[in-house]
Protein backbone atom coordinates (compact mmCIF):
# COMPACT_ATOMS: atom_id res chain seq x y z
CA UNK A 1 0.00 0.00 0.00
CA UNK A 2 2.89 2.14 1.13
CA UNK A 3 4.92 1.49 -2.52
CA UNK A 4 1.21 2.79 -4.60
CA UNK A 5 0.72 5.87 -2.08
CA UNK A 6 4.40 6.78 -3.28
CA UNK A 7 4.06 6.23 -6.89
CA UNK A 8 0.93 7.68 -6.78
CA UNK A 9 2.50 11.26 -5.50
CA UNK A 10 5.36 10.95 -7.42
CA UNK A 11 2.83 10.45 -11.04
CA UNK A 12 0.99 13.92 -9.37
CA UNK A 13 4.31 15.55 -8.74
CA UNK A 14 5.66 15.11 -12.45
CA UNK A 15 2.58 15.83 -13.88
CA UNK A 16 2.70 19.41 -11.93
CA UNK A 17 6.13 19.59 -13.39
CA UNK A 18 4.60 19.32 -17.11
CA UNK A 19 3.05 21.93 -19.10
CA UNK A 20 -1.17 21.45 -18.52
CA UNK A 21 -1.43 21.68 -22.49
CA UNK A 22 0.21 21.92 -25.64
CA UNK A 23 -0.74 23.83 -28.64
CA UNK A 24 -0.04 23.75 -32.42
CA UNK A 25 0.62 27.08 -33.35
CA UNK A 26 -1.01 27.27 -36.23
CA UNK A 27 -4.35 24.90 -37.71
CA UNK A 28 -3.30 21.62 -39.69
CA UNK A 29 -2.30 22.02 -43.15
CA UNK A 30 -1.94 26.01 -42.79
CA UNK A 31 1.60 25.96 -41.24
CA UNK A 32 2.65 29.55 -43.09
CA UNK A 33 6.09 29.95 -45.48
CA UNK A 34 6.78 26.14 -45.13
CA UNK A 35 7.17 23.16 -48.18
CA UNK A 36 6.85 19.59 -47.78
CA UNK A 37 9.87 17.71 -47.16
CA UNK A 38 10.61 14.16 -45.66
CA UNK A 39 12.98 15.84 -42.79
CA UNK A 40 11.63 14.26 -39.35
CA UNK A 41 12.25 16.94 -36.03
CA UNK A 42 14.84 14.72 -33.55
CA UNK A 43 15.35 15.11 -30.34
CA UNK A 44 18.66 14.31 -28.36
CA UNK A 45 18.58 13.76 -24.59
CA UNK A 46 21.45 14.02 -22.92
CA UNK A 47 22.13 16.69 -20.10
CA UNK A 48 19.76 18.54 -21.69
CA UNK A 49 16.63 18.18 -24.31
CA UNK A 50 17.69 19.62 -27.97
CA UNK A 51 15.58 19.86 -30.37
CA UNK A 52 16.06 20.23 -34.25
CA UNK A 53 14.20 19.76 -37.30
CA UNK A 54 10.92 21.31 -35.83
CA UNK A 55 8.06 20.84 -38.22
CA UNK A 56 5.48 21.15 -36.58
CA UNK A 57 5.49 24.33 -34.40
CA UNK A 58 4.36 24.48 -30.86
CA UNK A 59 3.61 26.16 -27.87
CA UNK A 60 4.02 24.39 -24.12
CA UNK A 61 1.80 26.30 -22.06
CA UNK A 62 2.54 26.68 -18.06
CA UNK A 63 0.21 28.33 -15.73
CA UNK A 64 0.57 29.58 -11.78
CA UNK A 65 -2.61 28.28 -9.87
CA UNK A 66 -5.30 31.36 -10.42
CA UNK A 67 -5.07 31.97 -6.68
CA UNK A 68 -1.28 33.33 -7.48
CA UNK A 69 -1.53 34.59 -10.81
CA UNK A 70 -0.10 38.13 -11.55
CA UNK A 71 -1.91 38.47 -14.95
CA UNK A 72 1.58 37.98 -16.35
CA UNK A 73 2.31 35.88 -19.10
CA UNK A 74 5.91 35.45 -21.01
CA UNK A 75 6.65 33.58 -24.07
CA UNK A 76 9.82 31.70 -23.65
CA UNK A 77 12.20 31.24 -26.68
CA UNK A 78 15.22 28.76 -26.07
CA UNK A 79 18.32 29.70 -27.84
CA UNK A 80 20.54 27.26 -29.84
CA UNK A 81 22.31 29.68 -32.90
CA UNK A 82 18.94 29.22 -34.95
CA UNK A 83 20.37 25.70 -35.40
CA UNK A 84 18.83 23.69 -32.68
CA UNK A 85 16.77 24.57 -29.42
CA UNK A 86 17.88 24.16 -25.90
CA UNK A 87 14.34 23.27 -24.85
CA UNK A 88 14.65 22.18 -21.64
CA UNK A 89 17.39 24.80 -20.40
CA UNK A 90 16.07 27.52 -21.76
CA UNK A 91 12.56 26.67 -22.19
CA UNK A 92 10.80 24.20 -19.81
CA UNK A 93 12.96 24.95 -16.42
CA UNK A 94 12.07 28.85 -17.42
CA UNK A 95 8.83 28.29 -17.46
CA UNK A 96 8.50 26.47 -13.81
CA UNK A 97 10.64 29.18 -12.65
CA UNK A 98 8.24 31.80 -13.93
CA UNK A 99 5.47 29.79 -12.66
CA UNK A 100 6.73 29.74 -9.58
CA UNK A 101 6.30 33.56 -9.11
CA UNK A 102 2.57 33.87 -10.42
CA UNK A 103 3.15 34.08 -14.10
CA UNK A 104 2.04 31.98 -16.88
CA UNK A 105 4.87 30.88 -19.23
CA UNK A 106 4.45 29.19 -22.94
CA UNK A 107 7.68 27.55 -24.07
CA UNK A 108 7.43 28.25 -27.51
CA UNK A 109 9.17 25.05 -29.72
CA UNK A 110 9.88 27.29 -33.36
CA UNK A 111 11.21 25.93 -36.59
CA UNK A 112 14.26 26.69 -36.99
CA UNK A 113 15.33 28.28 -40.31
CA UNK A 114 15.97 25.64 -43.59
CA UNK A 115 16.16 25.81 -47.03
CA UNK A 116 14.50 22.10 -47.59
CA UNK A 117 11.54 23.14 -45.40
CA UNK A 118 11.13 27.02 -45.70
CA UNK A 119 10.12 29.05 -48.67
CA UNK A 120 12.03 31.91 -47.16
CA UNK A 121 13.66 30.71 -44.07
CA UNK A 122 14.96 33.68 -42.36
CA UNK A 123 11.03 34.58 -42.06
CA UNK A 124 10.04 31.05 -40.28
CA UNK A 125 11.40 31.90 -36.64
CA UNK A 126 9.50 35.74 -36.41
CA UNK A 127 6.21 34.16 -38.07
CA UNK A 128 6.05 31.70 -35.39
CA UNK A 129 7.54 33.89 -32.25
CA UNK A 130 4.07 36.35 -33.81
CA UNK A 131 1.58 33.70 -33.87
CA UNK A 132 2.47 32.66 -30.53
CA UNK A 133 2.51 36.11 -28.98
CA UNK A 134 -1.23 36.25 -30.72
CA UNK A 135 -1.97 32.98 -29.67
CA UNK A 136 -1.51 33.84 -25.58
CA UNK A 137 -3.68 37.07 -25.61
CA UNK A 138 -6.32 34.79 -27.84
CA UNK A 139 -6.47 32.40 -24.82
CA UNK A 140 -5.74 35.68 -21.84
CA UNK A 141 -9.57 35.28 -20.25
CA UNK A 142 -9.13 31.58 -20.27
CA UNK A 143 -5.39 31.61 -18.92
CA UNK A 144 -6.22 34.14 -16.22
CA UNK A 145 -3.97 36.57 -18.28
CA UNK A 146 -4.41 40.32 -18.73
CA UNK A 147 -3.78 40.91 -22.63
CA UNK A 148 -1.82 44.26 -21.79
CA UNK A 149 0.93 42.06 -19.97
CA UNK A 150 2.41 39.75 -22.80
CA UNK A 151 5.77 39.50 -23.06
CA UNK A 152 8.94 38.11 -24.64
CA UNK A 153 11.87 36.23 -23.53
CA UNK A 154 14.60 34.59 -25.25
CA UNK A 155 17.87 33.26 -24.57
CA UNK A 156 21.22 33.36 -26.56
CA UNK A 157 19.53 33.34 -30.90
CA UNK A 158 16.12 32.88 -29.21
CA UNK A 159 17.54 36.34 -27.62
CA UNK A 160 17.75 37.46 -31.30
CA UNK A 161 14.40 35.63 -32.25
CA UNK A 162 12.49 37.64 -29.39
CA UNK A 163 14.09 41.03 -30.08
CA UNK A 164 13.21 40.87 -33.82
CA UNK A 165 9.30 40.04 -32.47
CA UNK A 166 9.90 43.43 -30.07
CA UNK A 167 10.98 45.41 -32.98
CA UNK A 168 9.32 43.68 -36.12
CA UNK A 169 5.34 43.98 -35.02
CA UNK A 170 1.88 44.68 -36.15
CA UNK A 171 -1.15 45.41 -34.41
CA UNK A 172 -3.37 42.31 -35.84
CA UNK A 173 -5.04 41.70 -38.62
CA UNK A 174 -9.05 42.82 -38.00
CA UNK A 175 -10.32 41.66 -41.15
CA UNK A 176 -8.70 37.90 -40.87
CA UNK A 177 -11.22 34.84 -40.78
CA UNK A 178 -8.76 33.77 -38.45
CA UNK A 179 -9.93 34.90 -34.64
CA UNK A 180 -5.95 34.59 -33.77
CA UNK A 181 -4.69 36.45 -36.36
CA UNK A 182 -6.60 39.72 -35.27
CA UNK A 183 -4.78 40.25 -32.38
CA UNK A 184 -1.28 42.13 -31.85
CA UNK A 185 1.86 40.60 -31.65
CA UNK A 186 3.92 43.19 -30.52
CA UNK A 187 5.01 41.81 -27.03
CA UNK A 188 4.50 44.16 -24.15
CA UNK A 189 8.27 43.54 -22.71
CA UNK A 190 11.18 42.01 -23.75
CA UNK A 191 13.77 39.83 -21.61
CA UNK A 192 16.90 39.29 -23.72
CA UNK A 193 19.58 36.96 -22.02
CA UNK A 194 22.75 36.81 -23.65
CA UNK A 195 21.36 37.32 -26.62
CA UNK A 196 22.31 37.70 -30.23
CA UNK A 197 21.34 40.97 -31.56
CA UNK A 198 23.48 42.08 -34.33
CA UNK A 199 24.48 39.97 -37.71
CA UNK A 200 26.80 42.46 -38.79
CA UNK A 201 30.40 42.62 -37.92
CA UNK A 202 32.36 42.97 -35.70
CA UNK A 203 30.24 41.40 -32.79
CA UNK A 204 27.85 39.37 -35.15
CA UNK A 205 27.71 35.67 -33.81
CA UNK A 206 28.71 33.89 -36.88
CA UNK A 207 26.91 30.32 -36.66
CA UNK A 208 23.48 32.54 -36.04
CA UNK A 209 24.04 34.53 -39.15
CA UNK A 210 24.84 31.82 -41.33
CA UNK A 211 22.05 29.64 -40.19
CA UNK A 212 18.94 32.68 -39.92
CA UNK A 213 20.24 34.30 -43.52
CA UNK A 214 22.58 31.62 -45.09
CA UNK A 215 26.34 31.93 -45.94
CA UNK A 216 25.59 34.87 -48.64
CA UNK A 217 22.91 36.68 -47.90
CA UNK A 218 21.86 39.50 -50.25
CA UNK A 219 22.77 42.84 -49.62
CA UNK A 220 20.81 44.57 -46.69
CA UNK A 221 19.50 41.60 -45.23
CA UNK A 222 21.90 41.33 -42.37
CA UNK A 223 21.57 45.22 -41.39
CA UNK A 224 17.82 44.42 -41.43
CA UNK A 225 18.35 41.94 -38.66
CA UNK A 226 20.82 43.90 -36.68
CA UNK A 227 17.64 44.72 -34.14
CA UNK A 228 19.95 47.38 -32.58
CA UNK A 229 19.61 48.97 -36.19
CA UNK A 230 15.64 48.59 -35.65
CA UNK A 231 14.36 50.14 -32.36
CA UNK A 232 12.04 52.38 -32.09
CA UNK A 233 9.82 54.61 -29.81
CA UNK A 234 7.44 51.91 -29.77
CA UNK A 235 10.29 49.24 -29.07
CA UNK A 236 8.50 47.59 -25.58
CA UNK A 237 10.39 48.04 -22.39
CA UNK A 238 13.31 45.45 -22.34
CA UNK A 239 15.54 43.61 -19.61
CA UNK A 240 18.83 42.67 -20.43
CA UNK A 241 20.92 39.97 -19.07
CA UNK A 242 25.17 39.76 -20.47
CA UNK A 243 28.48 37.98 -19.24
CA UNK A 244 31.47 40.19 -19.52
CA UNK A 245 33.41 37.09 -20.41
CA UNK A 246 30.69 35.39 -22.60
CA UNK A 247 33.13 34.07 -26.01
CA UNK A 248 30.13 33.00 -28.16
CA UNK A 249 27.98 36.08 -28.27
CA UNK A 250 30.21 39.07 -27.23
CA UNK A 251 29.03 41.01 -24.40
CA UNK A 252 28.55 43.99 -26.95
CA UNK A 253 25.37 42.47 -28.47
CA UNK A 254 23.23 43.86 -25.38
CA UNK A 255 25.55 47.27 -25.25
CA UNK A 256 24.78 48.03 -28.16
CA UNK A 257 21.22 46.92 -28.04
CA UNK A 258 20.29 48.86 -24.24
CA UNK A 259 22.12 52.29 -26.02
CA UNK A 260 19.77 51.74 -29.39
CA UNK A 261 16.87 51.86 -26.28
CA UNK A 262 17.94 54.72 -24.45
CA UNK A 263 18.46 56.80 -27.62
CA UNK A 264 14.73 56.37 -28.30
CA UNK A 265 13.87 57.17 -24.57
CA UNK A 266 12.43 53.34 -24.29
CA UNK A 267 12.65 52.13 -20.60
CA UNK A 268 15.86 49.22 -20.28
CA UNK A 269 17.70 47.82 -17.52
CA UNK A 270 21.02 46.23 -18.40
CA UNK A 271 22.67 43.85 -16.35
CA UNK A 272 26.47 43.36 -17.01
CA UNK A 273 28.45 39.97 -14.83
CA UNK A 274 31.71 40.06 -14.95
CA UNK A 275 31.74 36.04 -15.31
CA UNK A 276 29.32 33.72 -16.14
CA UNK A 277 30.28 33.06 -20.09
CA UNK A 278 27.67 31.93 -23.09
CA UNK A 279 24.59 29.73 -22.08
CA UNK A 280 24.18 29.73 -18.22
CA UNK A 281 20.42 29.74 -18.03
CA UNK A 282 19.08 30.49 -14.70
CA UNK A 283 22.36 29.96 -13.74
CA UNK A 284 21.50 27.38 -10.73
CA UNK A 285 24.49 26.89 -7.95
CA UNK A 286 26.89 30.01 -9.87
CA UNK A 287 26.87 31.93 -7.03
CA UNK A 288 26.18 35.96 -7.31
CA UNK A 289 25.31 35.35 -11.27
CA UNK A 290 22.16 33.51 -10.27
CA UNK A 291 21.25 36.87 -8.87
CA UNK A 292 20.12 38.15 -12.38
CA UNK A 293 16.69 36.21 -11.28
CA UNK A 294 16.03 37.88 -8.80
CA UNK A 295 16.58 41.59 -10.07
CA UNK A 296 14.31 40.21 -12.98
CA UNK A 297 11.62 39.66 -11.17
CA UNK A 298 11.99 43.39 -9.43
CA UNK A 299 11.66 44.68 -12.50
CA UNK A 300 8.97 42.49 -13.82
CA UNK A 301 7.10 43.74 -10.47
CA UNK A 302 7.79 47.14 -11.37
CA UNK A 303 6.75 47.61 -14.96
CA UNK A 304 3.12 47.87 -13.73
CA UNK A 305 2.82 49.88 -10.98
Amino acid sequence: MRKLLLALLFILYTTMLTAQETIDLWPAGAIPNSKPASIKEEQERTEIVRIKNVQQPTIAVYLPSKRNATGQAVVVCPGGGYGVLAYDWEGTDVAKWLNAHGIAAVVLKYRLPDARTSVTPHLTPLLDAQRALRLVRHHAGQWNIRPDRVGIMGFSAGGHLASTAGTRFDTGKASSPDPVERYSSRPDFMILMYPVITLSKPFMHKGSATNLLGANPPAGLAESYSNDLQVGPQTPPTFLVHATDDAGVPVENSLVFYQALVRHKVPAELHVYAYGGHGFGLAVGRGYLSSWTERCLDWLKALHQ
